[in-house]
């Protein structure tokens, strides 16, 4: 069986819960936690795609 966990698209460890993605021109980005989460939005602004749910 091929192992099929996401890593942090920020620091590299496993992401264990999910719901800490964001969409970015690059595709979508999963993360560990919500400080890397929030760190990737800080350093990369200008990639960030609007959330879909904005009215």
């Amino acid at each position: 069986m091929v192992n099929t966990k996401k890593v942090c698209d920020l620091c590299g460890l496993p992401v264990e819960v999910p719901g800490f993605t964001l969409k970015t021109k690059e595709g979508d980005k999963a993360f560990c936690c919500e400080g890397c989460k929030g760190i990737y939005q800080l350093l990369n602004e200008d990639q960030l795609l609007p959330d879909s749910n904005e009215d």
